[in-house]
């Protein structure tokens, strides 16, 4: 009886990136997606010898090569929602709601205080204990 051991294929060579990555997909246009991510080297194997593509890794790459960001432009915690625009209306019910998109942007928190003032066109919010300075 003779016993044949197989080496598991092992994954030695990064990823492709940039121009590189561009240029080799451009050459396989004649495979399916699956099949570009895993000549590209966008694959891992598991336990068991299997393996698995990493599409969401490839189709990044892709987009990073060329030249797409599709990363957020805040300050990293959260996840996105609606960017300021600068103008409210007033609810049904009277009331304005200035919404997390400024108070993200300006650092407040739960409990933070306001003064009101009244124009005879405009309303004016200071933060209690801040200075002028800080506008």
């Amino acid at each position: 009886m003779s016993f044949v051991l197989m080496a598991k294929k092992k994954k030695t060579e990064q990823p492709l990136t940039g121009e590189e990555l561009l240029a080799r997909v451009k050459d396989l246009d004649h495979l399916s997606k699956e099949e570009k991510a895993r000549a590209c080297g966008y694959y891992t194997q598991t336990k068991n010898g299997i393996e698995r593509v990493n599409m969401m890794k490839f189709l990044n790459a892709l987009l990073e090569a060329e030249g797409l960001d599709l990363e957020s432009k805040q300050n990293g915690n959260g996840r996105g929602g609606r960017s300021a625009s600068y103008r409210i209306t007033v609810q049904a019910n009277g009331n304005l709601l200035i919404g997390a998109a400024y108070t993200k942007q300006m650092g407040l928190k739960p409990g933070d205080e306001f003064e009101i003032s009244l124009g005879r066109k405009h309303i004016h919010l200071k933060q209690v204990g801040s200075s002028d300075a800080e506008d």
